[in-house]
């Protein structure tokens, strides 16, 4: 998924500190967003995020396949700026959080075309594991103020919340339902080298 060509990038792009990016890195959740949207009675987009989460990642540049992600999402965590409604996904017609309090991702393979990425992998919710690919596109690495190297990627990808059983939903009166099957996954990554 190109976001923007590095040859017009904007302004405000990360610069690219690296020449090789590979390593093994540790998600920063200070400067991480794991989020979604909903479309909210066919007519507007909720948005979302879950505030509590850590994730680790092995980059192998030179042989993508060797790469490897995964992400552990505390459920409970959710919040949609209304208390109501992230009360509501915190029940079994949701994320049944009392049962199942974590939302994991594992990597099963991963592919890459020069900035960007596609990472195939097990996303588990409520006990039902599908197999999604998320592409990614590299957004630039830094060196931070207190020594850090990051990298920066942006993904998204939309799935079937039904296929998880996240099977709630109410007929509108004037046709259609509450809440849109189709959930859009959103990351915008900030992860930490870890120096050997």
């Amino acid at each position: 998924m190109a976001l923007f060509s590095r040859t017009s990038a904007p302004a405000d792009d990360a610069s690219s500190l690296l020449d090789d990016i590979a390593g093994d890195y540790i998600l920063d959740p200070s400067h991480t967003r794991v989020g979604f949207s909903a479309r909210h009675a066919m007519v507007t987009k909720v948005r979302g995020q879950f505030d509590e989460f850590e994730g680790n990642a092995h980059i192998d540049t030179a042989t993508p396949a060797d790469s490897a992600v995964s992400i552990t999402i505390q459920a409970a965590s959710v919040t949609t700026g209304q208390a109501q409604r992230d009360g509501h996904l915190k029940t079994p017609d949701f994320f049944d959080i009392e049962t199942y309090p974590q939302i994991t991702f594992v990597s099963t393979n991963v592919e890459r075309d020069a900035a960007e990425w596609a990472i195939t992998g097990d996303l588990t919710i409520n006990a039902t594991t599908h197999s999604i690919t998320i592409p990614f596109e590299e957004t630039g690495s830094a060196k931070d103020p207190f020594g850090n190297t990051r990298v920066g990627f942006e993904g998204s990808v939309a799935i079937n919340r039904g296929d998880w059983d996240l099977s709630f939903n109410a007929a509108l009166e004037t046709g259609g339902v509450l809440v849109s099957e189709k959930v859009t996954l959103e990351f915008d990554v900030s992860a930490i080298r870890q120096e050997a």
